[in-house]
Protein backbone atom coordinates (compact mmCIF):
# COMPACT_ATOMS: atom_id res chain seq x y z
CA UNK A 1 0.00 0.00 0.00
CA UNK A 2 2.68 2.43 0.89
CA UNK A 3 4.61 4.20 -1.55
CA UNK A 4 8.13 5.59 -1.46
CA UNK A 5 8.22 8.23 1.68
CA UNK A 6 10.21 10.67 -0.54
CA UNK A 7 10.98 12.57 -3.82
CA UNK A 8 14.56 10.93 -2.81
CA UNK A 9 13.43 7.56 -3.46
CA UNK A 10 12.05 8.23 -7.00
CA UNK A 11 15.64 9.55 -7.85
CA UNK A 12 17.32 6.86 -6.40
CA UNK A 13 15.93 3.96 -7.78
CA UNK A 14 17.38 4.42 -11.10
CA UNK A 15 19.55 2.29 -12.27
CA UNK A 16 22.00 2.26 -15.55
CA UNK A 17 22.19 -0.14 -18.17
CA UNK A 18 24.13 1.21 -20.60
CA UNK A 19 23.18 -1.33 -23.49
CA UNK A 20 19.44 -0.65 -23.30
CA UNK A 21 20.07 2.99 -24.17
CA UNK A 22 21.78 5.23 -27.21
CA UNK A 23 24.39 7.85 -25.65
CA UNK A 24 26.03 8.15 -28.88
CA UNK A 25 25.59 11.67 -30.61
CA UNK A 26 24.43 12.35 -33.44
CA UNK A 27 24.41 15.85 -35.29
CA UNK A 28 21.34 16.53 -36.70
CA UNK A 29 18.51 14.56 -34.57
CA UNK A 30 15.17 14.03 -36.45
CA UNK A 31 13.41 17.28 -36.91
CA UNK A 32 9.87 17.31 -35.03
CA UNK A 33 7.23 19.19 -35.65
CA UNK A 34 6.74 22.69 -33.97
CA UNK A 35 7.23 23.28 -30.45
CA UNK A 36 3.73 25.13 -30.56
CA UNK A 37 2.06 22.99 -32.58
CA UNK A 38 -1.53 23.45 -33.64
CA UNK A 39 -3.13 19.94 -33.94
CA UNK A 40 -6.85 19.05 -35.08
CA UNK A 41 -7.90 16.60 -33.09
CA UNK A 42 -11.24 14.15 -34.00
CA UNK A 43 -14.80 14.89 -32.62
CA UNK A 44 -14.26 11.80 -30.91
CA UNK A 45 -11.32 12.95 -29.21
CA UNK A 46 -12.35 15.63 -28.20
CA UNK A 47 -15.23 13.59 -26.41
CA UNK A 48 -12.22 11.83 -24.81
CA UNK A 49 -10.37 14.94 -23.54
CA UNK A 50 -13.97 15.94 -21.89
CA UNK A 51 -14.49 12.41 -20.44
CA UNK A 52 -11.25 11.64 -18.90
CA UNK A 53 -11.34 15.80 -17.61
CA UNK A 54 -14.25 15.58 -15.91
CA UNK A 55 -13.86 11.85 -14.44
CA UNK A 56 -9.97 12.51 -13.13
CA UNK A 57 -11.32 16.13 -11.36
CA UNK A 58 -14.28 13.94 -10.19
CA UNK A 59 -11.39 11.94 -8.13
CA UNK A 60 -10.27 15.29 -6.32
CA UNK A 61 -13.50 16.78 -5.67
CA UNK A 62 -14.90 13.97 -4.58
CA UNK A 63 -12.17 12.00 -2.68
CA UNK A 64 -10.89 15.66 -1.00
CA UNK A 65 -12.07 16.14 2.41
CA UNK A 66 -14.12 19.35 2.37
CA UNK A 67 -13.60 20.49 5.07
CA UNK A 68 -9.56 20.09 5.44
CA UNK A 69 -8.54 20.26 1.98
CA UNK A 70 -6.77 17.15 2.80
CA UNK A 71 -6.43 15.15 -0.47
CA UNK A 72 -5.27 10.68 -0.23
CA UNK A 73 -2.19 9.65 -1.67
CA UNK A 74 -4.42 7.12 -3.08
CA UNK A 75 -7.91 5.66 -3.47
CA UNK A 76 -9.68 3.32 -2.86
CA UNK A 77 -6.81 2.14 -0.61
CA UNK A 78 -6.99 4.02 2.47
CA UNK A 79 -3.66 5.77 3.02
CA UNK A 80 -2.74 9.37 4.49
CA UNK A 81 -2.97 12.70 2.75
CA UNK A 82 -0.25 13.43 0.15
CA UNK A 83 0.94 17.26 -0.09
CA UNK A 84 1.78 17.63 -3.13
CA UNK A 85 -1.77 15.60 -4.16
CA UNK A 86 -3.14 19.22 -2.31
CA UNK A 87 -1.67 21.48 -4.63
CA UNK A 88 -2.61 19.38 -7.70
CA UNK A 89 -6.23 19.61 -6.10
CA UNK A 90 -5.87 23.20 -5.88
CA UNK A 91 -4.70 23.02 -9.23
CA UNK A 92 -7.94 21.04 -10.27
CA UNK A 93 -10.67 23.02 -8.97
CA UNK A 94 -10.43 26.08 -10.89
CA UNK A 95 -10.30 23.84 -14.14
CA UNK A 96 -13.53 22.59 -12.85
CA UNK A 97 -14.96 26.02 -12.65
CA UNK A 98 -14.19 26.66 -16.22
CA UNK A 99 -15.21 23.84 -17.35
CA UNK A 100 -18.17 24.10 -15.27
CA UNK A 101 -18.33 21.10 -12.94
CA UNK A 102 -18.70 22.79 -10.29
CA UNK A 103 -19.58 26.61 -9.52
CA UNK A 104 -16.86 29.50 -8.79
CA UNK A 105 -18.89 29.60 -5.22
CA UNK A 106 -17.96 26.62 -4.55
CA UNK A 107 -14.90 26.20 -5.52
CA UNK A 108 -13.84 29.11 -3.51
CA UNK A 109 -15.25 27.80 -0.64
CA UNK A 110 -13.25 24.40 -1.04
CA UNK A 111 -10.08 26.41 -1.46
CA UNK A 112 -10.62 28.92 1.30
CA UNK A 113 -10.80 25.72 3.92
CA UNK A 114 -7.65 24.24 2.30
CA UNK A 115 -5.55 27.39 2.79
CA UNK A 116 -6.68 28.30 6.04
CA UNK A 117 -6.59 24.70 7.47
CA UNK A 118 -2.78 24.26 6.08
CA UNK A 119 -2.43 28.04 7.63
CA UNK A 120 -3.41 27.51 10.70
CA UNK A 121 -2.15 23.80 11.01
CA UNK A 122 0.24 23.19 13.75
CA UNK A 123 4.09 23.79 13.06
CA UNK A 124 7.23 23.37 14.98
CA UNK A 125 10.45 21.30 15.60
CA UNK A 126 9.21 18.71 17.56
CA UNK A 127 8.51 15.55 16.07
CA UNK A 128 4.95 14.81 16.92
CA UNK A 129 1.81 16.74 16.41
CA UNK A 130 2.45 18.63 13.90
CA UNK A 131 1.87 19.40 10.13
CA UNK A 132 5.36 21.59 9.51
CA UNK A 133 8.27 23.59 10.25
CA UNK A 134 9.93 26.45 9.10
CA UNK A 135 6.51 26.92 6.41
CA UNK A 136 7.63 23.41 4.79
CA UNK A 137 5.10 20.46 4.88
CA UNK A 138 5.71 16.73 5.99
CA UNK A 139 5.71 14.77 2.54
CA UNK A 140 2.66 12.85 4.48
CA UNK A 141 -0.09 13.68 6.44
CA UNK A 142 -2.56 11.96 8.27
CA UNK A 143 -6.09 12.09 7.11
CA UNK A 144 -8.12 12.83 9.77
CA UNK A 145 -5.43 15.22 12.18
CA UNK A 146 -3.34 16.79 9.21
CA UNK A 147 -0.76 15.62 11.70
CA UNK A 148 2.75 14.32 10.31
CA UNK A 149 2.13 10.37 9.33
CA UNK A 150 4.61 8.55 11.23
CA UNK A 151 8.43 9.81 10.44
CA UNK A 152 8.26 11.19 6.86
CA UNK A 153 10.62 13.70 6.03
CA UNK A 154 9.69 17.66 5.85
CA UNK A 155 9.47 17.20 1.92
CA UNK A 156 10.95 20.81 0.21
CA UNK A 157 9.82 19.54 -3.18
CA UNK A 158 6.16 18.56 -2.41
CA UNK A 159 5.67 21.70 -0.25
CA UNK A 160 6.78 23.48 -3.48
CA UNK A 161 3.80 21.22 -5.36
CA UNK A 162 1.48 22.68 -2.84
CA UNK A 163 2.60 26.20 -2.74
CA UNK A 164 2.65 26.18 -6.33
CA UNK A 165 -1.27 25.42 -6.32
CA UNK A 166 -1.72 27.99 -3.96
CA UNK A 167 -0.14 30.32 -5.91
CA UNK A 168 -2.27 29.26 -9.10
CA UNK A 169 -5.71 29.92 -7.31
CA UNK A 170 -4.53 33.11 -5.57
CA UNK A 171 -3.87 34.58 -9.29
CA UNK A 172 -7.18 32.72 -10.34
CA UNK A 173 -9.79 33.93 -7.76
CA UNK A 174 -9.21 37.99 -7.98
CA UNK A 175 -13.02 38.60 -7.52
CA UNK A 176 -13.55 41.18 -5.19
CA UNK A 177 -15.47 39.40 -1.97
CA UNK A 178 -14.65 37.98 1.31
CA UNK A 179 -13.97 34.58 0.14
CA UNK A 180 -11.59 35.23 -2.47
CA UNK A 181 -10.00 38.06 -0.51
CA UNK A 182 -9.31 35.98 1.81
CA UNK A 183 -8.25 33.26 -0.59
CA UNK A 184 -5.42 35.66 -1.72
CA UNK A 185 -3.99 37.06 1.75
CA UNK A 186 -3.66 32.98 2.80
CA UNK A 187 -2.04 32.47 -0.56
CA UNK A 188 0.42 34.95 0.07
CA UNK A 189 1.15 34.26 3.84
CA UNK A 190 1.84 30.45 3.20
CA UNK A 191 4.30 30.99 0.47
CA UNK A 192 6.09 34.22 2.37
CA UNK A 193 6.32 31.89 5.68
CA UNK A 194 8.08 29.22 3.93
CA UNK A 195 12.03 29.84 4.74
CA UNK A 196 13.90 28.50 1.74
CA UNK A 197 17.13 29.82 3.51
CA UNK A 198 16.79 27.47 6.41
CA UNK A 199 16.68 24.71 3.73
CA UNK A 200 20.41 25.06 2.62
CA UNK A 201 22.63 23.37 4.77
CA UNK A 202 25.13 22.99 2.01
CA UNK A 203 24.07 26.30 0.42
CA UNK A 204 23.63 27.19 -2.62
CA UNK A 205 21.74 23.93 -3.08
CA UNK A 206 18.13 23.34 -1.67
CA UNK A 207 18.25 20.27 0.18
CA UNK A 208 15.30 17.63 -0.14
CA UNK A 209 14.05 17.64 3.01
CA UNK A 210 14.49 17.15 6.81
CA UNK A 211 13.80 15.27 9.98
CA UNK A 212 13.39 16.27 13.63
CA UNK A 213 15.22 12.69 14.53
CA UNK A 214 18.14 13.54 12.33
CA UNK A 215 18.08 16.67 10.59
CA UNK A 216 19.03 17.54 6.92
CA UNK A 217 18.20 14.34 4.19
CA UNK A 218 21.96 14.58 2.91
CA UNK A 219 20.93 14.38 -0.44
CA UNK A 220 19.90 18.43 -2.74
CA UNK A 221 17.78 19.44 -5.87
CA UNK A 222 20.08 19.55 -8.50
CA UNK A 223 20.71 18.36 -11.99
CA UNK A 224 17.29 18.39 -14.45
CA UNK A 225 14.18 17.37 -12.71
CA UNK A 226 10.94 18.19 -10.90
CA UNK A 227 12.75 20.32 -9.13
CA UNK A 228 12.67 23.82 -11.38
CA UNK A 229 9.62 24.80 -9.58
CA UNK A 230 11.18 24.31 -6.14
CA UNK A 231 13.90 27.13 -7.42
CA UNK A 232 11.59 29.71 -9.31
CA UNK A 233 9.53 29.73 -5.98
CA UNK A 234 12.95 29.86 -3.39
CA UNK A 235 14.15 32.65 -5.83
CA UNK A 236 11.05 34.63 -5.77
CA UNK A 237 10.58 34.65 -2.27
CA UNK A 238 9.88 38.06 -1.05
CA UNK A 239 10.66 36.93 2.52
CA UNK A 240 13.19 34.36 2.45
CA UNK A 241 14.68 34.12 -0.98
CA UNK A 242 17.99 32.17 -1.84
CA UNK A 243 20.74 33.75 -4.00
CA UNK A 244 21.13 33.29 -8.02
CA UNK A 245 23.73 30.66 -7.30
CA UNK A 246 21.26 28.04 -6.51
CA UNK A 247 20.16 28.30 -9.49
CA UNK A 248 23.53 28.11 -11.08
CA UNK A 249 24.27 24.98 -8.56
CA UNK A 250 21.21 23.47 -9.54
CA UNK A 251 22.23 23.52 -13.61
CA UNK A 252 25.89 22.38 -12.79
CA UNK A 253 24.87 18.78 -13.30
CA UNK A 254 22.60 19.26 -16.28
CA UNK A 255 23.17 16.10 -18.98
CA UNK A 256 22.61 17.22 -22.50
CA UNK A 257 22.71 14.15 -24.30
CA UNK A 258 21.27 11.85 -27.24
CA UNK A 259 18.72 9.20 -26.23
CA UNK A 260 16.76 7.71 -29.34
CA UNK A 261 17.73 10.55 -31.62
CA UNK A 262 16.96 13.31 -29.23
CA UNK A 263 19.40 15.83 -28.28
CA UNK A 264 17.85 17.12 -24.97
CA UNK A 265 18.57 17.74 -21.33
CA UNK A 266 17.63 13.72 -20.33
CA UNK A 267 15.89 12.86 -16.75
CA UNK A 268 14.66 9.01 -17.53
CA UNK A 269 10.57 9.65 -15.65
CA UNK A 270 8.69 11.45 -17.25
CA UNK A 271 7.17 13.09 -14.72
CA UNK A 272 10.48 15.26 -14.13
CA UNK A 273 9.92 16.54 -17.38
CA UNK A 274 6.22 17.56 -16.73
CA UNK A 275 5.65 19.19 -12.67
CA UNK A 276 7.03 22.21 -13.33
CA UNK A 277 5.33 22.64 -16.21
CA UNK A 278 2.09 22.60 -14.95
CA UNK A 279 2.73 25.92 -13.39
CA UNK A 280 4.99 27.55 -15.62
CA UNK A 281 4.70 28.45 -19.37
CA UNK A 282 8.09 27.65 -21.09
CA UNK A 283 6.74 28.87 -24.25
CA UNK A 284 9.87 31.30 -25.62
CA UNK A 285 11.40 31.82 -22.16
CA UNK A 286 14.93 30.76 -21.68
CA UNK A 287 18.00 30.54 -19.61
CA UNK A 288 21.16 31.54 -19.93
CA UNK A 289 21.72 27.19 -20.78
CA UNK A 290 18.47 26.74 -23.06
CA UNK A 291 20.05 30.17 -24.89
CA UNK A 292 23.25 28.15 -25.26
CA UNK A 293 21.41 25.49 -26.60
CA UNK A 294 18.98 27.07 -28.58
CA UNK A 295 15.45 25.33 -27.35
CA UNK A 296 13.59 26.37 -24.11
CA UNK A 297 12.42 24.13 -21.55
CA UNK A 298 9.16 23.76 -22.92
CA UNK A 299 10.78 21.85 -26.22
CA UNK A 300 13.23 19.73 -24.33
CA UNK A 301 9.91 18.12 -22.41
CA UNK A 302 8.78 17.67 -25.79
CA UNK A 303 12.16 15.93 -26.93
CA UNK A 304 11.94 13.79 -23.78
CA UNK A 305 8.64 12.74 -24.92
CA UNK A 306 9.28 11.86 -28.52
CA UNK A 307 12.16 9.72 -27.26
CA UNK A 308 9.64 7.62 -24.65
CA UNK A 309 7.73 7.00 -27.36
CA UNK A 310 10.83 6.07 -29.69
CA UNK A 311 11.98 3.79 -26.70
CA UNK A 312 9.47 1.80 -26.59
CA UNK A 313 8.84 1.33 -30.09
CA UNK A 314 12.38 0.23 -30.13
CA UNK A 315 11.58 -2.33 -26.92
CA UNK A 316 14.88 -2.91 -26.31
CA UNK A 317 13.37 -4.87 -22.82
CA UNK A 318 10.71 -7.02 -25.64
CA UNK A 319 8.12 -5.87 -23.07
CA UNK A 320 4.41 -6.75 -24.47
CA UNK A 321 2.56 -4.37 -26.23
CA UNK A 322 4.60 -1.55 -26.09
CA UNK A 323 4.95 0.77 -29.19
CA UNK A 324 3.68 3.49 -30.87
CA UNK A 325 0.15 3.75 -28.76
CA UNK A 326 1.29 2.18 -25.78
CA UNK A 327 4.20 3.76 -23.97
CA UNK A 328 5.09 5.79 -20.99
CA UNK A 329 7.45 5.36 -18.18
CA UNK A 330 7.41 7.29 -14.92
CA UNK A 331 6.91 7.11 -11.18
CA UNK A 332 3.77 4.97 -10.89
CA UNK A 333 2.57 1.78 -9.23
CA UNK A 334 3.26 -1.47 -10.07
CA UNK A 335 2.83 -5.57 -9.57
CA UNK A 336 5.62 -6.84 -7.44
CA UNK A 337 8.64 -6.60 -6.44
CA UNK A 338 10.40 -10.08 -7.59
CA UNK A 339 12.95 -11.05 -9.81
CA UNK A 340 10.73 -13.99 -12.02
CA UNK A 341 11.85 -15.96 -14.88
CA UNK A 342 9.43 -14.90 -18.00
CA UNK A 343 9.29 -16.59 -21.30
CA UNK A 344 12.68 -18.04 -20.27
CA UNK A 345 14.60 -14.64 -19.38
CA UNK A 346 15.03 -13.24 -16.10
CA UNK A 347 12.28 -10.19 -15.26
CA UNK A 348 12.72 -8.31 -12.47
CA UNK A 349 9.78 -5.72 -11.17
CA UNK A 350 8.96 -3.27 -9.02
CA UNK A 351 5.87 -1.67 -6.65
CA UNK A 352 6.29 1.78 -6.68
CA UNK A 353 9.40 3.31 -8.62
CA UNK A 354 10.58 5.66 -10.63
CA UNK A 355 10.54 4.07 -14.01
CA UNK A 356 11.93 5.69 -16.62
CA UNK A 357 13.99 5.68 -19.86
CA UNK A 358 16.88 8.35 -20.83
CA UNK A 359 20.62 8.27 -21.77
CA UNK A 360 22.27 6.07 -19.25
CA UNK A 361 19.47 5.95 -17.23
CA UNK A 362 16.87 2.55 -17.60
CA UNK A 363 14.53 1.65 -14.82
CA UNK A 364 12.00 -0.78 -16.65
CA UNK A 365 9.99 -3.47 -15.66
CA UNK A 366 7.02 -3.46 -18.19
CA UNK A 367 4.49 -1.07 -16.34
CA UNK A 368 3.23 2.19 -17.68
CA UNK A 369 1.32 4.85 -16.48
CA UNK A 370 -1.31 6.79 -18.47
CA UNK A 371 -0.03 9.68 -16.60
CA UNK A 372 3.05 9.64 -18.79
CA UNK A 373 1.09 10.23 -21.31
CA UNK A 374 -1.43 12.36 -19.89
CA UNK A 375 0.98 15.08 -18.34
CA UNK A 376 2.75 15.25 -21.90
CA UNK A 377 -0.56 16.14 -24.12
CA UNK A 378 0.60 19.93 -23.76
CA UNK A 379 3.97 19.29 -25.12
CA UNK A 380 3.40 16.60 -27.99
CA UNK A 381 -0.66 16.13 -28.47
CA UNK A 382 -0.37 14.35 -31.72
CA UNK A 383 1.04 11.39 -30.09
CA UNK A 384 0.16 11.83 -26.11
CA UNK A 385 -3.40 12.09 -27.07
CA UNK A 386 -3.88 9.12 -29.72
CA UNK A 387 -1.54 7.14 -26.76
CA UNK A 388 -4.53 7.35 -23.97
CA UNK A 389 -7.09 6.83 -26.53
CA UNK A 390 -5.31 3.81 -27.45
CA UNK A 391 -5.10 2.45 -23.75
CA UNK A 392 -8.83 3.44 -22.98
CA UNK A 393 -9.76 1.22 -26.27
CA UNK A 394 -7.07 -1.81 -25.56
CA UNK A 395 -7.32 -2.28 -21.51
CA UNK A 396 -11.14 -0.75 -21.31
CA UNK A 397 -12.33 -0.97 -17.78
CA UNK A 398 -9.50 -2.36 -16.56
CA UNK A 399 -7.24 0.40 -16.76
CA UNK A 400 -10.31 3.05 -17.59
CA UNK A 401 -13.31 3.51 -14.95
CA UNK A 402 -14.85 5.80 -12.33
CA UNK A 403 -12.24 8.64 -11.89
CA UNK A 404 -10.42 8.29 -15.17
CA UNK A 405 -6.87 6.13 -15.72
CA UNK A 406 -5.95 3.71 -12.49
CA UNK A 407 -2.62 4.63 -12.03
CA UNK A 408 -0.90 1.84 -14.39
CA UNK A 409 -0.34 -1.57 -16.03
CA UNK A 410 1.68 -4.19 -17.20
CA UNK A 411 0.78 -6.41 -19.82
CA UNK A 412 3.82 -8.73 -19.49
CA UNK A 413 2.93 -9.25 -15.55
CA UNK A 414 0.65 -11.74 -16.96
CA UNK A 415 1.20 -14.38 -14.18
CA UNK A 416 0.01 -17.03 -11.85
CA UNK A 417 0.91 -15.49 -9.00
CA UNK A 418 -0.46 -12.90 -6.77
CA UNK A 419 1.01 -9.04 -6.58
CA UNK A 420 0.89 -7.16 -3.74
CA UNK A 421 -1.48 -5.63 -5.02
CA UNK A 422 -3.71 -4.46 -7.59
CA UNK A 423 -5.03 -7.66 -9.55
CA UNK A 424 -4.06 -9.74 -12.66
CA UNK A 425 -6.88 -10.26 -16.22
CA UNK A 426 -5.44 -13.31 -17.38
CA UNK A 427 -4.29 -12.66 -21.36
CA UNK A 428 -4.47 -9.14 -20.88
CA UNK A 429 -1.85 -8.88 -17.87
CA UNK A 430 -1.81 -7.09 -14.04
CA UNK A 431 -3.51 -3.37 -13.70
CA UNK A 432 -3.34 -1.28 -10.68
CA UNK A 433 -6.83 -1.13 -8.22
CA UNK A 434 -5.71 2.56 -7.12
CA UNK A 435 -5.88 6.18 -8.14
CA UNK A 436 -2.86 8.04 -7.06
CA UNK A 437 -3.15 11.72 -6.58
CA UNK A 438 0.04 12.70 -7.79
CA UNK A 439 -0.66 11.28 -11.27
CA UNK A 440 -4.11 12.32 -11.41
CA UNK A 441 -2.59 15.90 -11.33
CA UNK A 442 -0.54 15.96 -14.38
CA UNK A 443 -3.44 14.57 -16.39
CA UNK A 444 -5.70 17.08 -16.06
CA UNK A 445 -3.79 20.01 -15.28
CA UNK A 446 -1.76 19.53 -18.97
CA UNK A 447 -4.95 18.60 -20.51
CA UNK A 448 -6.41 21.64 -19.58
CA UNK A 449 -3.30 23.80 -20.58
CA UNK A 450 -3.42 22.25 -24.04
CA UNK A 451 -7.19 23.39 -24.30
CA UNK A 452 -6.93 26.76 -22.92
CA UNK A 453 -3.88 27.20 -21.77
CA UNK A 454 -5.60 27.94 -17.99
CA UNK A 455 -3.21 27.20 -15.39
CA UNK A 456 0.29 29.34 -17.77
CA UNK A 457 -2.27 32.27 -18.84
CA UNK A 458 -3.03 32.80 -14.95
CA UNK A 459 0.52 31.93 -13.60
CA UNK A 460 1.76 34.35 -16.23
CA UNK A 461 0.95 37.32 -14.13
CA UNK A 462 1.32 35.89 -10.69
CA UNK A 463 4.27 38.26 -9.35
CA UNK A 464 6.03 36.01 -7.16
CA UNK A 465 6.70 33.59 -10.48
CA UNK A 466 7.53 36.58 -12.60
CA UNK A 467 10.61 37.50 -9.90
CA UNK A 468 11.59 34.18 -9.39
CA UNK A 469 12.38 33.48 -13.21
CA UNK A 470 13.92 36.60 -13.67
CA UNK A 471 16.30 35.99 -10.58
CA UNK A 472 16.91 32.79 -12.59
CA UNK A 473 17.82 34.70 -15.95
CA UNK A 474 14.73 33.78 -17.55
CA UNK A 475 14.25 36.22 -20.50
CA UNK A 476 12.06 36.94 -23.84
CA UNK A 477 8.26 35.74 -24.11
CA UNK A 478 5.90 36.69 -22.26
CA UNK A 479 8.36 37.25 -19.41
CA UNK A 480 9.98 40.19 -21.51
CA UNK A 481 5.83 41.22 -21.65
CA UNK A 482 5.09 41.83 -17.81
CA UNK A 483 5.40 44.88 -15.68
CA UNK A 484 8.69 45.00 -13.64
Amino acid sequence: MNRSCSALRRLAVIIVIATACSTTRVPHPPTLPSSKPSVAITLRQQAFLDTLEQRTFAWFWERTDHKTGLSPDRWPTKSFSSVAAIGFALTAYPVGVERKYVTREQAAERTLNTLRFMYNAPQGPQATNVTGYKGFFYHFLDMQTGLRFEQVELSTIDTSLLIAGVLFCQSYFVQQNATEAAIRAYGDSLYLRVDWQWARPRAPLVSMGWKPESGYIEADWHGLNEAIILNVLALGSPTHPVDVASWDAYRSTYKWAVFQGQQHLNFAPLFGHQYSHIWIDFRGIKDSYMRSRGIDYFENSRRATYSQRAYAIANPGNWKDYGADIWGLTAVDGPLDTLLTVRGSPRRFWTYSARGAAAGEIRDDGTLGPTAAGGSVAFAPEIAIPALVAMREKYGDNLFSTYGFLDSFNPTFDLDIKPQHGKIVRGAGWFDTDYLGIDQGPIIAMIENYRSDLIWKTMRRNPHIIRGLRRAGFTGGWLDQQQP
